[in-house]
């Protein structure tokens, strides 16, 4: 039975000195960031976690209360409620209308056409222009009197609603909004579809498969590792939904709170009410509900995400 070489405790110690230069110099370069990280992550995450549990106005001190914010969100705070709701609602309709006109414009931008590059580039632009820009010129666009949409409707003999004015349109508009910058995930569907091999259609063609069925039997399931990353990555950011909900609804969420989304609401209670306590403890819900529903379709995927090497090693 040969010996179990176990590590040794000194390990610093046993190094030789060149060892020890380098290993020093090693934690030199990343000094930077590790500092960074507790500094401005780290430790504002242990922070905001003990200042949930006291009542705290920023400028005062913090006053320990335990589990009253907690028990004060749960059974008592109805602008709670309502903010989950909306958040819910919106990430309902948005993310499946996110992830279809994804998909859409990504085979359109697939097509080999003549000039194809120059409208990518026009589809992605929308991504990197500034939430806070984009945002102001929508609420021009969407203005019941002298916005561009109204205008265009108004041409054909329709009046056009009240969008960020009325209850039933401020969601949906926000809705709009969002589906506005779709060509940023467009380009990741991009790169998945021309990830799959050209050779599977040619084989489909061969037995005779029309378009639709290319779609459903190939497309998309050797899209779905792409779905999949989207769909996390959209449903961690639909929950953090604010600058679009700040402009265009203001920071209590418009006509009968109808767009106060969660982190409206967060920022709300902290910098407005300056009851940072009570904000803490409320995004620390959000966290551990992100973390829930985020764990849920992790363990979802193993049903509906299909991976190339998984039918390797199945043969």
């Amino acid at each position: 039975m040969s010996a179990i070489n176990l590590p040794k405790i000194g390990v610093w110690r046993d190094l030789s000195e060149s060892r020890r230069r380098e290993a020093l110099a090693g934690y030199l370069f990343i000094s930077p960031w590790l500092i960074g990280f507790i500094v401005f992550f780290l430790g504002p995450i242990i922070a905001s976690l003990i200042l949930s549990f006291t009542r705290w106005n920023i400028v005062g001190d913090p006053i320990w209360v335990g589990l009253d914010n907690y028990q004060t969100i749960f059974g008592e705070d109805l602008r709670f409620k309502k903010a989950v709701e909306v958040t819910i609602t919106y990430s309902i309709f948005y993310l499946p209308l996110e992830v279809i006109c994804g998909i859409g414009l990504a085979v359109l931008m697939n097509l080999k056409l003549r000039g194809i590059g120059l409208f990518r580039t026009l589809f992605y632009m929308p991504s990197v222009v500034p939430q806070v820009a984009a945002a102001l010129v929508w609420v021009w666009m969407l203005n019941q009197r002298y916005g561009v949409l109204n205008t265009l409707l108004k041409q054909v003999g329709v009046t056009g609603p009240n969008w960020l004015g009325s209850p039933y349109y401020v969601l949906p508009s926000l809705i709009m909004i969002a589906l506005w910058g779709v060509g940023g995930s467009a380009i990741i569907y991009l790169a998945g579809l021309q990830n799959i091999p050209e050779v599977l259609y040619e084989a489909a063609t061969v037995d005779g498969a029309n378009v639709v069925q290319k779609f459903f039997k190939i497309t998309l399931p050797l899209l779905s590792p792409t779905i999949f990353f989207q769909l996390v990555l959209g449903l961690i950011g639909v929950f953090q939904t604010f600058t679009p909900a700040f402009i265009a609804a203001g920071e209590n969420g418009g006509p009968l709170q109808s767009g106060l989304f969660y982190m409206l609401y967060i920022y709300n209670r902290g910098f407005v009410s300056l009851r940072m306590g009570y904000a803490s403890a409320l995004a620390w819900i959000m966290t551990v509900f992100i973390l829930v529903v985020t764990v849920l379709v992790l363990r979802s995927s193993r049903y509906w995400v299909y991976y190339e090497t998984d039918r390797s090693r199945n043969q």
